[in-house]
């Protein structure tokens, strides 16, 4: 009898751990363009033009707006563990040049050998002008407004801007 209950304690225990361990699994997510590698690689420099690629390929992601006509397709794979934020885990970007005919000229791949990884220095934006401490700025505006030398429209003279300028 007691050799069951320790065996039910066991089985109980060891789901308890699975379900626990199930809630930690990673998340993998997909973003922009489902790329199919036969179709992405059906595109030629020469042969195709804007209408063939927006038929077989469907609406780029974006388009540029400025310069040369480049159509972007983005496909981005990423994964997140608990408790984490999510990071890019495979990209591709295709880039797919037209010239002034709409054929196309240029077709490029780029993967996660250009993901940027950026890191802010601290938690504080840097400004430019005067450091000022608390009380400078609880107090500073004090006798500015109506004071000698000051503009009909409520600013103050030289030296009296919220910067000390």
């Amino acid at each position: 009898m007691q050799r069951k209950g320790r065996m039910a304690a066991s089985i109980v225990a060891a789901l308890g751990l699975a379900a626990l361990a199930g809630g930690c699994a990673s998340i993998k997510d997909h973003r922009g363009y489902l790329a199919d590698a036969a179709l992405v690689e059906s595109v030629q420099p020469g042969i195709d033009n804007q209408t063939s690629v927006e038929r077989s390929l469907g609406r780029p992601t974006f388009i540029s707006q400025f310069g040369e006509k480049y159509w972007y397709y983005v496909s981005i794979d990423t994964k997140q563990a608990a408790f984490t934020r999510s990071r890019p885990s495979g990209q591709m970007v295709m880039r797919i040049r037209f010239d002034e005919k709409g054929n196309v000229a240029e077709v490029n791949r780029f993967g996660m050998e250009h993901v940027v990884r950026l890191n802010p220095d601290g938690k504080k934006t840097p400004t430019l002008g005067k450091e000022r401490t608390f009380l400078e700025d609880l107090f500073g505006n004090i006798g500015t407004v109506g004071a000698p030398g000051a503009s009909p429209q409520g600013g103050g003279g030289p030296g009296s801007g919220p910067n000390g300028s």
